[in-house]
């Protein structure tokens, strides 16, 4: 596998995990369905830790969540020292 598939990966898996957090943000504030918050960590430990602490920033969405402040961080820490790591 290149490293322009790798980088091509890394940046569709954070752009559909912000777009998650966004969709989902909306949802609660309208009282709809929403998406599992199982759902968000199986994305941020797919890779798209950055794109879902990006939108918590953002849009002020799971930011009293203890699992969200602490875990999300520590899962992109972890790919960081992984990725440092391999290269």
């Amino acid at each position: 596998m290149t490293i322009e598939v790798l980088v091509a990966y890394a940046f569709l898996i954070n752009i559909f995990s912000f777009i998650s957090m966004y969709v989902d943000k909306q949802k609660a504030i309208k009282g709809q369905w929403r998406i599992a918050e199982k759902n968000f960590f199986i994305m941020a430990i797919a890779g798209g830790s950055l794109g879902i602490f990006l939108a918590m920033r953002s849009f002020r969405h799971k930011t009293k969540h203890v699992t969200f402040k602490v875990g999300i961080p520590l899962i992109f820490l972890i790919q960081i020292v992984l990725i440092g790591y391999y290269l």
